[in-house]
């Protein structure tokens, strides 16, 4: 009785982050293939909140839930990316539990933010398209505050509860994660209490954060297909289409992995690590360059930047 005490302790001190289980030349093009994500992600994001932060022009309520979008897109990233990066090096690849909970928390918190970021979103463009003359009014800085807020209250709520959860179970001598950063059904593996309250309180919470904020953005969509279609003008659609158009192609990404990893059945390890790396990197990395390349706003006003620090060299 004491060993395995002893050995439920020692275990609890860290675990085992697996990664990618491939050969060592493809660990260096994953490791390559990870740090050029992470670096556009870095640069694409900071650059976006220091563009709507810098035009005066850009400081509409458009561009505050996309300020956020990318705040939450840089945080969840940079809260499990540095480590996986770190493990392809590393011989034992270890994570201490209170550094992996950290992890866990930090991801969670943010990755739910910026699902109702995204809901948030919808709602925003619905004011836009639909009741454009009353846009100002009712879609106020109080307002987009709130929203905004609320979706910060939600994430952190939400990971408080899937951390306490999570961690509040024994875990046993298998210390390895298989997977790349700290998630809820790896360590659900890894534990030797019966873990069916904890899966199924993972489902519900997964459930509730996911299908309302769909529902919402899917709701919000009908009516904006419904007001872009009664557009006379061609090119006053044609902007419609082409700012609803990012922020669906967004959505989709995130929301369409999300579901995967978190709704559907256990699926292979393996697909389940690359399903992730879609939600963790190669969406926040997508987020910035679809939103500036497709977006004529955003490409002025860095075009405004970049032409004011030229003339001042």
């Amino acid at each position: 009785m004491g060993s395995e005490g002893e050995a439920n302790r020692s275990v609890g001190t860290y675990f085992i982050l697996v990664g990618f289980r491939v050969s060592s030349e493809l660990q260096i093009f994953l490791f390559l293939a990870f740090l050029v994500a992470y670096c556009l992600v870095l640069v694409g994001n900071v650059g976006m909140i220091a563009v709507i932060q810098r035009d005066l022009r850009l400081h509409t309520p458009m561009y505050f839930f996309l300020q956020n979008l990318s705040f939450t897109d840089l945080s969840y990233t940079s809260a499990i990316t540095p480590k996986a990066l770190a493990s392809f090096w590393e011989q034992g690849k270890s994570i201490s539990f209170a550094g992996c909970a950290a992890q866990f928390f930090l991801f969670t918190t943010f990755i739910v933010t910026e699902g109702f970021v995204l809901t948030a979103m919808a709602y925003d463009r619905l004011i836009a398209i639909c009741s454009p003359l009353l846009y100002s009014s009712r879609m106020s800085q109080s307002l987009r505050i709130r929203l905004v807020a609320g979706s910060y209250a939600c994430g952190c709520i939400s990971s408080t509860l899937q951390s306490t959860m999570t961690f509040s179970v024994t875990f046993c001598a298998s210390r390895v994660i298989e997977h790349f950063y700290c998630d809820v059904q790896p360590l659900l593996r890894i534990t030797c209490s019966d873990t069916s309250v904890q899966e199924a309180m993972s489902f519900v919470l997964s459930a509730v954060i996911i299908l309302p904020t769909v529902l919402v953005i899917l709701g919000s969509y009908i009516f904006i297909g419904s007001a872009i279609l009664k557009i006379h003008s061609s090119e006053g659609r044609k902007k419609a289409i082409s700012t609803c158009g990012s922020h669906l192609g967004v959505v989709s990404l995130l929301y369409g992995t999300v579901a995967f990893v978190y709704l559907t059945p256990p699926s292979s390890p393996e697909c389940r690590k690359v399903a992730a790396m879609c939600y963790t990197l190669i969406t926040p990395m997508l987020n910035p360059m679809i939103y500036s390349l497709r977006n004529k706003d955003v490409k002025e006003a860095l075009r405004r930047i970049l032409g004011k620090n030229m003339a001042s060299l």
